[in-house]
């Protein structure tokens, strides 16, 4: 009997389905929810989120949350989450040179901007190693400018 598994983000629902195993980046490490888990309540650290079904497995970028446990439900509230699939690289690689170019200026002299630079990089940096190790179609390519 498989375990419902929800992800949603704050603007939209990335995932509804079954699955037999979920993958979670709790904060205090990676956790495997199976079927029949404890209840449960996490904080989420940005990485990624890995539903697996005997048929297929689907892989999700989550820049932090938290993730509520049942039995028979796994419902994942992220801060920012997509597929691995969806992610629109130069869209990533831009938004982390820009992040780059910011953070070399100096530090900004509010806490908050400082923060929102430093996710926005942490963020981006996520999403660009998530296609690298887990896209089917990147592989060719990555393999080719890994070896550059």
């Amino acid at each position: 009997m498989p375990i419902r598994c929800e992800i949603v983000s704050q603007d939209r629902l990335v995932y509804e389905g079954d699955a037999d195993i979920v993958v979670l980046p709790g904060s205090d490490g990676e956790m495997g929810i199976l079927p029949h888990h404890s209840p449960l309540l996490t904080t989420l650290k940005f990485g990624v989120v890995k539903v697996r079904t005997k048929d297929r497995e689907e892989i999700f970028t989550v820049a932090g949350g938290v993730a509520e446990v049942q039995p028979d439900v796994v419902t994942i509230l992220a801060d920012a989450a997509e597929n691995v699939e969806e992610i629109d690289i130069a869209r990533a690689e831009a938004a982390r040179m820009r992040a780059e170019e910011y953070l070399a200026q100096g530090t900004p002299q509010d806490t908050d901007s400082y923060l929102k630079l430093e996710a926005a990089l942490r963020r981006s940096n996520l999403r660009l190693d998530a296609v690298k190790r887990f896209r089917r179609i990147a592989t060719k390519q990555t393999r080719f400018n890994d070896s550059e």
